[in-house]
């Protein structure tokens, strides 16, 4: 990405909703613009996980006003992710799709683990020292990530469903501060957290910071009260707390430092806080500049290159994991990425350039499932590929990739909502193809085939004398034929 190029990163946080947009400057991106909107949409979560439609519509709306900020921001320049509420939600494909209408661009729903390495890369970029071994938490609306690392590298991460939002209404109902509310809710963050204590107990960390809304919040009432410079320590942490039982209810706190917005969230967040200072035994914390918002910008430059994007190693690493046929697996991929090529124009748009990468990380991960039984195998590793924690990719990416690793052989039918999708479509149909074509697991010859698209029809020619020798190959070529008409769509072999 060239010097002064812009990015943004939109952030559909549990209580806010934030815009963040940056310009690269040498190895740092520094802000050009940030906007920021209570949206509460987390509070709109019932106990049946429905969201509601109220907060749906305050999601919405939020989302047209930041894009009439990004009117015309390059597709490939911007990334939206959401983070726990709509990962709880059951009906987020109905948000996500009034999302995308009002924001212009596709919102990623992320994994608690994955929203943490965000969290952790975009702390960590706006730091000085390089080289510290640092603790980083972040206590959002509904979750609270939690990750040790050293540099730029995260060595431990996991989230954690607590949050200000879930729980001020868990405990502290209609804005009242009871004692035992902030009691109990201690309780549960080391009930919460207690399995995970002694693993990032393990790494001495030399500086502890606390990353977005509450953190901030807090650091600000400190330092706005003269209790501390700004620093979120365990006495100042304590005080607030007991400012907050003599007022006893939210209508009646005065306090310098507390900005109206965070007003209904104070309690629930600075509970969570407290519970996470006596679990990990902290007596002293920092408010960092950075967040997720960051670390998705730092990521989309990773991502303008196939070499640097993250999500490519993360592919490796499940090959290796999980012993996969890295050759053959190579094999496959060369030749679907050549039979896409022909079937869809080479393009520099971010959606085909993107479509391009899915296809590429599918055809290594088709076999994956060989680990658990050749029976069925493409079941299995459907599943491997959209649990596993993946770095880099979003939940609804590993759910594609997942079902390019189901589909990629047997019937279709167990793929109709996908096959809704054109560009699914071109990407399973070369993949199939190409699995077929090498499935002796010998490299295809060169000048075998060609691969050329009518107004509603494919063909795939091959070479008389080839096809001749190989009657298994012209069969099964028989049967991918017969599948797609099934399916609506018509392949022809010449």
């Amino acid at each position: 990405m060239q010097e002064g190029s812009l990015l943004a990163a939109v952030d559909l946080g549990s209580n806010s909703f934030r815009l963040e947009i940056g310009q690269l400057q040498g190895k740092q991106i520094v802000r050009r613009d940030y906007l920021k909107e209570p949206v509460r949409l987390g509070a709109g979560l019932n106990e049946a996980r429905q969201l509601s439609r109220g907060a749906m519509q305050r999601g919405a709306e939020c989302l047209a006003r930041f894009a009439e900020r990004l009117r015309g921001f390059p597709a490939g320049q911007i990334r939206a992710v959401a983070t726990q509420t709509l990962r709880e939600a059951v009906n987020r494909d109905e948000f996500l799709e009034l999302a995308r209408d009002a924001l212009g661009y596709d919102v990623e729903v992320i994994s608690g683990r994955e929203e943490a390495r965000l969290i952790y890369s975009g702390v960590s970029h706006l730091l000085a020292d390089p080289n510290e071994q640092r603790l980083v938490i972040d206590i959002g609306g509904r979750s609270t990530e939690v990750i040790v690392g050293h540099g730029l590298k995260p060595l431990e991460a996991e989230s954690f469903k607590l949050g200000s939002v879930s729980y001020s209404l868990r405990y502290f109902d209609a804005g009242r501060f009871p004692r035992a509310g902030f009691e109990q809710a201690i309780i549960a963050v080391a009930a919460e957290v207690e399995d995970s204590i002694e693993t990032f107990q393990r790494y001495a960390w030399r500086m502890a910071y606390g990353s977005s809304g509450t953190a901030g919040a807090l650091a600000d009432i400190l330092r706005s009260n003269r209790i501390t410079d700004g620093t979120i320590t365990l006495d100042g942490l304590l005080w607030l707390r007991e400012q907050c039982e003599r007022a006893g209810h939210i209508d009646k706190l005065r306090i310098e430092g507390l900005k109206e917005d965070r007003r209904p969230v104070l309690a629930g967040g600075l509970a969570v806080m407290l519970g996470m200072f006596e679990a990990l035994g902290l007596q002293e914390m920092e408010a960092a500049r950075g967040a997720l918002r960051h670390g998705v910008m730092f990521d989309l430059l990773g991502r303008e290159r196939i070499e640097t994007d993250m999500r490519n190693g993360t592919v490796r690493r499940l090959q290796q994991r999980f012993a996969s046929d890295q050759v053959h697996s190579q094999r496959v991929q060369d030749l679907a990425l050549s039979l896409y090529r022909r079937l869809v124009p080479m393009s520099v748009e971010p959606l085909l350039v993107e479509a391009e990468r899915e296809l590429g990380w599918a055809a290594l991960l088709h076999e994956l499932g060989m680990c658990i039984s050749h029976s069925d195998y493409h079941r299995h590793g459907a599943y491997l590929v959209e649990h596993a924690d993946a770095p880099g990719f979003s939940e609804s990416q590993q759910a594609r990739l997942a079902a390019l690793v189901l589909g990629h052989r047997g019937g279709l039918k167990k793929l109709e909502p996908w096959l809704a999708d054109p560009r699914f479509v071109e990407q399973l149909m070369v993949l199939r193809l190409a699995v077929i074509l090498v499935h002796a697991r010998r490299k295809l010859p060169n000048g075998v085939f060609t691969l050329t698209r009518g107004e509603k029809t494919v063909h795939l020619a091959l070479d008389p004398d080839w096809a001749a020798s190989h009657p298994q190959t012209l069969y099964l070529l028989s049967e991918e034929a017969a599948a797609w008409k099934r399916a609506g769509v018509r392949v022809v072999l010449d």
